[in-house]
């Protein structure tokens, strides 16, 4: 399973007057309706249980285009989610949107010094995707485990502005 050792971050660890203060934006790719509503679904749960009211959430037609649409906000906000899933097929064209979408995020938050959260599923085939998507009977919530991710980069940050 993908989430083996992966670290344990609790929100409710993190001081409310800490997190409810930020400014977050999710981007969320439109491919694989099923899958994308679990993760912008478990994204907008984290958000509210880090008391932040309303995140600003920005929908794209797929993963290609998170990198330009989470450059274009990270000025702007604390931290970024990007949500996306590419589902292996039968031509390289998985592994160009793959390497697009890392390399493009990552720039983005070395560039801007803003967390993006990544939720970007790289999936063999779709039930992956729902193992991962935060759905009844998902074996993992990666919508709010990117939010987690980026919220508790951002505080850690906040002390180096």
């Amino acid at each position: 399973m993908s989430g083996h050792g992966a670290p344990t971050i609790d929100l409710s660890t993190l001081k409310p007057e800490e997190t409810s203060q930020l400014r977050l934006a999710i981007v969320a790719a439109s491919w694989h309706t099923q899958i994308m509503d679990g993760l912008v679904d478990g994204a907008l749960r984290a958000a509210k249980e880090a008391g932040i009211a309303e995140p600003t959430l920005l929908r794209v037609p797929g993963s290609f285009e998170l990198p330009v649409a989470a450059a274009r906000l990270a000025p702007h906000f604390d931290a970024v989610v990007a949500l996306g899933v590419v589902i292996r097929g039968g031509t390289p064209h998985f592994d160009y949107v793959c390497q697009a979408a890392t390399s493009g995020l990552t720039d983005v938050s070395v560039r801007t010094g803003v967390p993006v959260g990544f939720g970007v599923l790289t999936c063999d085939d779709e039930q992956q995707g729902l193992d991962r998507a935060g759905l009844p009977g998902s074996k993992e919530d990666k919508g709010h485990e990117a939010v987690t991710a980026a919220l508790a980069t951002a505080v850690t940050l906040k002390q180096y502005s």
